[in-house]
């Protein structure tokens, strides 16, 4: 090595200067490149949440912390700094998001030159992944004044964090999809995959259970990756969220309005306690960062589990209705007005109402996507349709979460000859029953 190498790797943690991180940065063409609204949108929605006043997605090399989004700033400031003298060191060093409250007296920031350069009080940073698991660099913001961030907000910001690599990941897949000239049923069902929870969080008090089950291809040029997506999360407190939705269409733009819904609503939900909000929050998304002409309907539910249930309310954007069945085998609708979500109707304040409702013990709640009502069978004979929906689930009557999905898919494929024309996604939410 040479001796500003040698110097360098004195200063720095040894995974900063690994040949296969520094090879994966490169791969990421992301130094040296110009601004983006997805990064850019994404600094925003940090500042939003916080309130701090400066937001950066950063991208280290050996030598310096590279600015690829800097919202807050100056232009004249310039877009990097030294790597010696920016947090984002630390990310690349531990793998780990760093909190610093107050940068003046924490031991691992203080002396960085960034501290004064950029006028650091409080800072907190989250490291942002190569697909391959290396640290790219940072997800941060700065607040000027020394300040707490409250659990809610690091959730929110590690939900962004996760977002940009997501983003990084999406555009690599597509780029090495493209080199091979092919458009492969593997990549549309990875970037379906990368859409979906792997495993919903245990809920107290709850059996809950969630399906995707894809649409008969058979026949076509391949799958693509389409618009459900279903997310089940803790919000703050004892409070959660969960929500189905689905994007018109399918390919690269549905992938683009589903990825930025659920790290819309994963943001946003940590801040606002009622879905109608949170759907008009996500409205002015689609709006503002319009990264497709794409509508996208959306039902969404905030709860509480209590020791005798669950009370919640439950707002939608054009979605098809949520069915509650009851411990004693009857089922409800459970519906509220509210539009659709398009990029090219204004995002009206009124737009969306909620409505509060109750699950006592052996109550399950089912939200869905129109891909199970509209099961047909090949020779486009009846839908399968909300009566027959209502039906099946009524017929589930003290079956658990995960035994009533496979009856309710079970009961529409055979309706449909074994036919799936579309995707559907299924989640439901049972109270566990008293003993």
């Amino acid at each position: 090595m040479t001796k500003e190498k040698d110097h360098l790797a004195e200063e720095l943690p040894r995974a900063v200067l690994d040949p296969a991180r520094l090879a994966a940065v490169a791969d990421s063409g992301l130094l040296d490149s110009p601004p983006e609204g997805t990064f850019d949108d994404l600094a925003q929605l940090a500042l939003a949440i916080t309130g701090a006043q400066k937001a950066f997605f950063t991208v280290a090399d050996g030598r310096r912390s590279f600015w690829k989004s800097a919202i807050g700033m100056e232009p004249a400031a310039g877009r990097e700094n030294d790597i010696r003298d920016s947090p984002c060191h630390l990310l690349i060093g531990t793998g780990k998001e760093l909190i610093a409250p107050d940068a003046a007296t924490d031991t691992r920031i203080k002396d960085l030159a960034a501290v004064d350069a950029l006028g650091i009080g409080a800072w907190a940073g989250y490291p942002v992944f190569s697909p391959d698991g290396y640290v790219l660099g940072g997800f941060c913001v700065v607040d000027k004044d020394a300040r707490p961030f409250t659990p809610e907000q690091s959730q929110a910001l590690r939900t962004l964090a996760r977002s940009v690599s997501s983003e990084i990941a999406l555009r690599q897949a597509l780029r090495q999809a493209r080199a091979r000239g092919e458009a492969s049923e593997a990549l549309a069902r990875t970037l379906q995959d990368s859409l979906l929870p792997p495993r919903l969080p245990d809920a107290p008090g709850l059996d809950v259970a969630a399906v995707h089950m894809p649409a008969d291809t058979t026949g076509a040029a391949g799958a693509e990756v389409v618009g459900d997506f279903y997310d089940l999360f803790r919000t703050r407190g004892n409070s959660w969220c969960a929500v189905m939705g689905d994007v018109c269409g399918k390919g690269i733009d549905a992938a683009k309005v589903t990825a930025l819904a659920r790290y819309t609503v994963r943001a946003e939900a940590t801040q606002h306690a009622r879905p109608a909000t949170v759907l008009h929050r996500l409205h002015e998304a689609l709006v503002d960062q319009h990264v497709s002409d794409r509508f996208l309907t959306v039902a969404l539910i905030v709860f509480r589990p209590d020791t005798d249930g669950v009370t919640g309310h439950y707002a939608t954007a054009g979605h098809p209705p949520a069915l509650i069945r009851r411990a004693n085998g009857t089922v409800e609708e459970l519906t509220a007005e509210g539009m659709l979500l398009s990029p090219l109707l204004p995002a009206a304040r009124e737009g969306h109402r909620q409505r509060a409702f109750r699950l006592h013990p052996g109550d399950a709640l089912l939200l869905y996507t129109d891909g199970i009502t509209e099961a047909r069978d090949r020779d486009r004979g009846p839908l399968f349709g909300e009566d027959r929906l209502a039906a099946a689930l009524a017929a589930t009557r003290g079956l658990g979460a995960a035994d009533t999905l496979e009856a309710l898919w079970q009961e529409a494929s055979e309706h449909a000859g074994g036919h799936a024309v579309d995707d559907t996604a299924l989640m439901l939410l049972r109270v566990a029953p008293r003993t």
